[in-house]
């Protein structure tokens, strides 16, 4: 099930007092891919500016899609049964959340270059500003927020600088 690109009221609002756009899916098992997820974030930032919003940065949408796929195939590879994913782009964030149905906590693994694969999660964490995990009882939430206001976020692969 795939929820439309659309304005909704909301509970939220942007700094600008306008309501955020929405984007949100819906997987049954074993049908969800990282490149839907990353073609469904390219939709909706492309659809952003016809709205009146400000085009997101070439950077923030690299490291957004990033992130997305990272966590759609985290859900894919760790937890069995169906998925999700909700896009919500604001006037000064955008929030990646991704839904399974493990109720395992995750936890980033420490880079290390001579290990195949276990990345994905820390990987988010570079990109985003914060990363939050709400576990439930049928499974857990997490949800990647990346600042669009510029020179807030210190994070990120797209060619923002990290600290260091």
């Amino acid at each position: 099930m795939v929820l439309p690109l659309r304005n909704r009221k909301a509970d939220t609002h942007g700094q600008d007092g306008s309501p955020p756009l929405r984007y949100g899916a819906t997987w049954g098992e074993g049908a969800a891919r990282a490149a839907d997820a990353r073609q469904a974030l390219r939709a909706l930032l492309s659809h952003a500016p016809r709205t009146g919003r400000t085009a997101v940065s070439a950077d923030l949408a690299v490291d957004a899609e990033l992130a997305a796929s990272e966590l759609v195939t985290n859900a894919v590879r760790h937890a069995p049964g169906p998925c999700g994913m909700t896009l919500k782009l604001s006037s000064d964030e955008l929030t990646i959340t991704v839904w399974d149905s493990s109720t395992d906590k995750p936890a980033a693994k420490k880079a290390d270059p001579r290990r195949i694969g276990g990345h994905g999660l820390h990987l988010v964490h570079t990109v985003s500003d914060r990363v939050v995990v709400a576990l439930r009882e049928t499974g857990k939430r997490i949800t990647a927020h990346l600042s669009l206001t510029p020179n807030q976020s210190t994070t990120g692969l797209g060619g923002t600088a990290l600290p260091g």
